[in-house]
């Protein structure tokens, strides 16, 4: 069941009342969908009808290239959105693909209603369409944010870059990240083993504790 009063506080739907939301989405085509973990909702290569926003678990926005490889460029929480760029342009495949990261619930709405004049003069399609842009500039900020965190050459580098980043945006030392050791290795561009041995070592140095998504930086 849709919590409309946690949309409302959301980047899409921040200013509009819990109470409008509901006849707003059917305006908007919206439908909900449950997926297990590891399920494929979009894959690489394929079209997004519609955008996506995450109602629990999250999601993973990977890359592979045709040797199996896989980078994972980054993780999509309850509440937040995804594909918003490929639902506007239907014939642009995607180069990427969006993965259940656990057990997910997504509400997929219909971006081309959303960007076209209303014809039920909807009094907050203006706010919705300000929300949106707002919601492709925050995603952009997250690919700066990746890429900021893989440009060190060392592994180390590449860690505390990410992790220093994260207590920053969550305002504690303390922290949950939404990846497992594999991932995270994945989203750093680094190997597994050698990323799992640099934490040991950040740890035996006094730089961090962890157990494992959870950490604690140490300043």
């Amino acid at each position: 069941m849709i919590n409309y009063s946690l949309l409302s506080n959301t980047i899409l739907f921040r200013g509009i009342a819990p109470e409008e939301i509901a006849s707003m989405l059917k305006c908007l085509g919206g439908k909900t969908k449950r997926f297990q973990k590891d399920s494929v909702i979009y894959p690489a290569g394929g079209f997004a009808k519609a955008m996506g926003v995450v109602l629990s678990g999250g999601v993973n926005i990977e890359q592979g290239d045709i040797w199996g490889n896989c980078a994972i460029i980054g993780n999509i929480g309850p509440y937040e959105t995804f594909a918003e760029t490929y639902a506007c342009l239907q014939s642009e495949p995607m180069p990427v693909s969006v993965t259940a990261a656990v057990s997910t619930e997504v509400l997929f709405l219909e971006i081309r209603k959303m960007i076209d004049t209303c014809t039920s003069a909807c009094p907050f399609h203006s706010r919705l369409i300000h929300n949106l842009l707002w919601a492709m500039a925050e995603k952009n900020l997250m690919l700066t944010r990746k890429m900021n965190h893989i440009t060190p050459k060392s592994i180390r580098a590449r860690l505390l870059s990410y992790l220093s980043g994260e207590a920053v945006r969550r305002g504690s030392y303390q922290f949950n990240i939404p990846f497992n050791r594999q991932q995270l290795a994945d989203y750093l561009s680094v190997d597994r083993s050698a990323l799992s041995n640099e934490l040991s070592k950040c740890k035996r140095d006094g730089l961090l504790d962890f157990y494992k998504n959870s950490f604690k930086l140490k300043v």
